[in-house]
């Protein structure tokens, strides 16, 4: 994979990546990771897609710049789009995927989108309450520098367990998890205040896949149903089976037919 650098208006340097051949889809990382987390993706969509893998701000090689603002990386997009040609589409897992529909809903030149198990939290018991306790404790967090103490947060937003956790504190790559934890509050900020963002997605103009895995909570299945329901062309897709943790195999090839009809 090719890896080139762009900057972003205010100055940050984006580091990213090229593979494959066809219309161009840029993959957006959720929460807790680089672009290294999509390239498996990547290489699975290249024989029909040009796939382009870039570390968000704050994230592996790419810079950052404060004071955050999700319009600073709304504009990382406009960045990336305009080093690769010009119109794309754009795909995002998880909280990549809440990106991805701002983005398109700001208006840039986005032909499709995509996104797989974006965790809004309206079919969640408490999700909103959940959501607003999370924000509280990670900023203070954050802001003491307890940067372990983040991730554990967010690991245990994410449902994992007391053992587990405490097994990842001991495990070689708690080191990387600290690094980026910075970047949960831009992840944080991106999710707002965690329920569908109703009035923006009517303001998105282009077809957008939505896709849940069949072997996923309720929750998350119900609330990627109402955000496709909630864009204007939305298609809802379940892959059976499939969890948060999605298979670039199983993947792969829905999200190419979607982008290349």
């Amino acid at each position: 994979m090719d890896k080139m650098t762009t900057t972003s208006r205010d100055g940050t340097s984006l580091a990213y990546g090229v593979i494959g051949q066809g219309p161009t889809v840029i993959l957006v990382s959720g929460a807790m990771s680089t672009g290294g987390t999509v390239t498996p993706l990547a290489h699975r969509l290249a024989d029909r897609c040009t796939a382009v893998v870039y570390d968000r701000r704050g994230r592996g090689e790419s810079g950052d710049t404060e004071p955050y603002a999700v319009e600073r990386e709304v504009e990382d997009l406009a960045a990336l789009i305009e080093a690769v040609g010009g119109a794309t589409a754009l795909f995002g897992v998880s909280s990549g995927g809440a990106l991805v529909l701002e983005a398109a809903a700001s208006g840039l030149p986005v032909g499709r989108a995509a996104v797989y198990e974006v965790p809004f939290a309206d079919f969640l018991a408490g999700g909103a309450e959940r959501e607003a306790t999370y924000k509280e404790q990670l900023n203070k967090a954050l802001a003491e520098g307890r940067r372990g103490d983040a991730v554990e947060l967010f690991l245990r937003l994410t449902g994992l367990g007391e053992e587990m956790i405490q097994g990842a504190r001991q495990s070689p790559m708690w080191a990387g998890m600290e690094a980026v934890a910075p970047s949960l509050a831009y992840d944080d900020a991106v999710m707002g205040d965690g329920l569908l963002p109703r009035a923006r997605l009517a303001a998105i103009s282009v077809p957008v896949l939505v896709a849940a895995g069949g072997a996923s909570p309720e929750w998350m299945l119900g609330a990627n149903r109402a955000l496709a329901e909630a864009v204007p062309e939305g298609t809802y897709r379940v892959l059976e089976g499939q969890t948060h943790m999605v298979d670039p195999e199983v993947l792969g090839p829905v999200l190419a037919d979607f982008l290349t009809r």
